[in-house]
């Protein structure tokens, strides 16, 4: 019952969070005028900026800032490494690759998600093969693959926008990761696609819980491990790959907000994953509300908002988890 209060309290801060990110900016809303809008009035250009630039922006912020948390809570169940996230891994990386090619050929945001969880499908196979080239796949073996395949993958897109100078200023915003070029169709077009993936994995929640403790014993307890890893690693993908087509690269969101959470409310994902899911989606929106106004009227790319916090927390899950080896 607790917990269950608690939730709906970070749902209820998630929401006027979100009313706050939609009245700041280079432009101040004023509070008063978000109602009248939202009915269909208010004044003129207030109204164009709030409903075509701003709620999609933060709805969108919300939407990648979810996904990608629940995407790394389960990869690092799956996983059973601290460290697993899309970003680090080198999901966030495969997928660029994808959406980087599909800026290049000026295809739709449609083709942009295709192509991005193609490669970011391919890339977490690379990532788990490689790392089974050695002695296993322990913690310090996973995190090695993934940064060799991201690093690798980061090369070809760097060739990719040397032999594009057309699209090199649109290519390197978006490799920072961003949400000013956001609108309805972005939206429309992702939301169903992050949402409907991290739904398909908390329903996997149980069977998560028993791959924890053994993949010998869910077995026993009648869970199909490899089936159950697949999908897993499909949806993290999905997940991953809809963010990144439309958001760029935002690191570290996945590694942080599930392992604090933990930290809060236990390793039971049935429970860990709604919570990862909505502190995900208030740090995005705060994160976003930074990149927006530290330095105004000019804008600070969310990926490099999310790097000055995650940077440092890496390093401290280094330095202070054991169980790496």
């Amino acid at each position: 019952m607790k917990r269950f209060a608690a939730l709906i309290i970070l749902i209820l801060i998630l929401f006027l969070l979100l009313i706050t990110a939609s009245t700041v900016g280079s432009v101040k809303i004023p509070m008063g005028e978000i109602m009248p809008i939202l009915r269909g009035g208010g004044e003129e250009t207030y109204r164009i900026i709030l409903l075509g630039i701003r709620i999609p922006r933060i709805l969108q912020a919300a939407v990648v800032g979810m996904g990608l948390s629940v995407s790394g809570a389960f990869l690092q169940g799956l996983l059973g490494n601290p460290l697993a996230d899309p970003y680090i891994l080198g999901i966030s990386s495969g997928a660029a690759l994808g959406a980087a090619l599909s800026i290049v050929l000026g295809l739709g945001i449609i083709a942009t998600q295709l192509l991005a969880f193609g490669a970011a499908l391919v890339t977490i196979y690379l990532v788990i093969s490689l790392s089974r080239l050695g002695t296993g796949t322990g913690s310090t073996t996973l995190l090695l693959s993934g940064i060799a395949v991201s690093t690798f993958i980061s090369a070809i897109i760097s060739f990719i926008m040397l032999i594009s100078n057309h699209k090199l200023s649109s290519i390197v915003f978006w490799m920072m990761g961003g949400f000013s070029t956001i609108s309805w169709n972005e939206v429309m077009v992702s939301t169903p696609a992050i949402l409907g993936g991290a739904l398909l994995m908390y329903f996997y929640s149980n069977e998560l819980n028993a791959i924890i403790m053994g993949r010998e014993t869910a077995q026993h307890l009648g869970v199909d491990t490899d089936r159950v890893s697949k999908i897993i690693l499909i949806c993290g993908s999905l997940v991953t790959a809809a963010a990144v087509a439309v958001s760029g690269i935002v690191g570290f969101v996945g590694l942080m907000i599930p392992h604090i959470t933990r930290m809060f409310v236990g390793p039971d994902n049935r429970i860990l994953i709604p919570f990862s899911a909505v502190i995900g989606a208030t740090f995005l929106v705060f994160a976003d509300i930074l990149s927006r106004t530290l330095i105004q009227p000019a804008e600070i790319p969310i990926g490099i908002i999310t790097a000055i916090f995650g940077g440092p927390f890496f390093l401290y899950i280094m330095r202070t988890n054991r169980t790496l080896k």
